[in-house]
């Protein structure tokens, strides 16, 4: 017996994935990051990759938000595009991970992303490659709609009813918005940009300039003779990102739960003394609401969200919140399975000792449990954008961060932008509090 249970707790400790998890390992990241410190955020971002296989993937997303937010979008897009494209590739999960995951906790699963995080990935690459030559962009934006479509039509998340626990997803309207800004500077068939900016008005109605879009649109006019226009897209806010949460209500039903099993079967059950823990989403608390813009030493408008990156990854969460609480009660049940079978393969009910050192294995196995907290966690909470109007030639625009009572946060930064008569140049700017994260981007430059 003292074999059995020396087996029985080096294999509880081997497969359980420790106290450390991905939030922890964020916060360094997230810290240096929305400080300004770009240089210190690369190097945790890469020291991580390096130490933690599994986390891989949503450390290269941070990556990339890094190297635009450096002014190197065509890097930033091919490291969106490897991501997206390993994601794909493992939506189909492994079974043995599955099974592993059944005794040790979902870290053990190979990470697909979320489904916000698939659906940005497609809205990051279009901003990316407008920012590079562009000629991908349309494809990226189609991309967008595409893949919020799929992931409704082929979710086997199912509530106790059978109900797609999907269903009720909200639309990002960003790909929507940018496919109809490319369509326009095409200045042909205004139908196919009447047709996006009305799915943009459907799924993200609070989106002001969406009117005035729709009549221009409505009119076939991109700009006035000798005119361009600018849109100036901004990152706003301290994004999502996951946290370990013990949920309390399904421990006391386990609790509940134990006591059955006990009370109906011949052996004991492992108390369940561990919490179960599961991943859910912080959204933190932001004091800069919008960025003011300014052309050429005037006012020229502040930027307005097209997609509420913080409410859309809560929401999703929520959604699918009974079938992470599913998973967890089952690795439980499937741990005390485990306990209870190795009682009866070998009579431990008639040695109490031999049956409390079990159960005492039993809550050090569960307490091992850690929740996936893997994320990516360097997504703004909001992204914005304004349209401007303005005349062929070099400008200078100015970027300042407004906070929620409506007066100006931080320093104002500048670009100067090249406006091409009847085309649009693009600028981005990362502002997740009152300071700029590495410099303002654009693909039209005074050069």
């Amino acid at each position: 017996m003292p074999r059995l249970l020396a087996l029985a707790l080096a294999t509880a400790f081997l497969v359980g994935s420790g106290c450390t998890t991905h939030a922890d390992r964020l916060q360094d990241i997230r810290s240096a990051y929305n400080t300004g410190n770009v240089s210190a955020a690369k190097t945790k971002i890469d020291a991580a990759i390096a130490k933690n296989g599994r986390e891989a993937d949503v450390l290269k997303l941070d990556r990339a938000m890094v190297l635009l937010s450096e002014g190197k979008p065509r890097e930033a897009e091919a490291t969106l595009r490897e991501v997206r494209d390993r994601f794909e590739e493992k939506e189909g999960k492994d079974l043995a991970e599955g099974v592993l995951s059944m005794l040790a906790d979902d870290q053990q699963l190979a990470y697909a992303g979320e489904d916000y995080e698939k659906v940005l990935i497609r809205v990051m690459l279009a901003l990316s490659n407008l920012l590079g030559d562009g000629s991908d962009a349309t494809a990226y934006a189609l991309q967008v709609n595409q893949k919020q479509q799929q992931i409704i039509e082929k979710s086997k998340s199912t509530d106790g009813e059978g109900k797609n626990l999907k269903a009720n997803y909200k639309f990002v309207s960003s790909g929507a918005y940018l496919h109809a800004a490319l369509r326009e500077e095409t200045q042909t068939n205004y139908d196919d940009v009447a047709r996006s900016l009305e799915l943009v008005a459907k799924w993200q109605p609070d989106f002001a300039p969406i009117k005035q879009d729709l009549e221009r649109a409505k009119n076939g006019r991109h700009s006035q003779k000798g005119n361009g226009v600018v849109y100036v897209f901004t990152l706003v806010g301290r994004g999502p990102y996951k946290e370990e949460r013990s949920e309390i209500v399904s421990t006391v039903a386990m609790l509940i739960a134990d006591r059955i099993l006990t009370a109906t079967g011949k052996q004991s059950l492992p108390p369940t003394i561990a919490p179960i823990k599961i991943p859910r989403v912080v959204r933190p608390i932001n004091q800069i609401a919008s960025v003011t813009v300014g052309a050429d030493g005037k006012p020229a408008g502040r930027t307005e969200t097209i997609t509420d990156v913080g409410q859309m990854a809560s929401e999703q969460c929520e959604a699918l919140l009974p079938e992470t609480l599913a998973r967890a009660v089952v690795r439980r049940v499937v741990k005390k399975g485990v306990i209870y079978g190795v009682k009866e393969a070998t009579g431990t009910d008639k040695t109490q000792m031999a049956s409390l050192a079990l159960n005492v294995v039993g809550v050090a196995w569960e307490a091992t449990e850690s929740a996936d907290t893997r994320c990516w966690g360097l997504l703004p909470d909001k992204i914005q954008v304004l349209r401007l109007e303005l005349p062929a030639g070099e400008h200078d625009l100015t970027l300042q961060p407004q906070g929620r009572n409506g007066s100006a946060m931080g320093a104002a930064e500048t670009i100067r932008v090249q406006v091409r008569d009847g085309r649009n140049s693009y600028v981005l700017g990362n502002f997740p509090d009152s300071k700029l994260v590495g410099r303002l981007v654009t693909n039209g430059t005074g050069k």
